[in-house]
């Protein structure tokens, strides 16, 4: 019984720490989750998030057309905050999929809404609404 209590515990800890969640099925359900306060249990202050593709704060501007690593994090990012960027996944050229998951994201988030990934939207991807 202790041992159970205590994997409960641990489990739910991890899932605290790591801000595992589930992935949403409409940018209104990841909007929600995005923005979701933490509370008094949950206030362990979350480091911003980076896939591994671009490691700078704010990587360079991106929009429709552009390709390459800066491109792979934005596609990674949009699909940890469950925005979906279309079949091909991450493969770092941005096309009309992650443009449109881009405009979601934007619009979810109430910032500019225009399709293109500059400083504003880096910060979004990075940290949340």
């Amino acid at each position: 019984m202790i041992l159970r209590k205590l994997g409960v515990s641990l489990a739910v800890v991890t899932v605290m720490m790591t801000g595992i969640t589930a992935l949403a099925t409409s940018p209104a359900a990841a909007s929600a989750a995005m923005r979701s306060q933490p509370t008094a249990a949950t206030s362990i202050p979350v480091p911003a998030v980076y896939c591994g593709y671009h490691g700078a704060v704010t990587p360079p501007t991106v929009r429709r057309g552009s390709s390459g690593n800066a491109v792979r994090e934005a596609q990674c990012l949009l699909q940890h905050w469950g925005f979906d960027i279309g079949p091909s996944g991450v493969d770092g050229s941005f096309g009309a999929r992650t443009e449109a998951a881009v405009r979601d994201i934007q619009g979810a988030c109430g910032i500019g809404v225009d399709g293109i990934v500059g400083p504003v939207t880096w910060n979004v991807l990075r940290n949340g609404c």
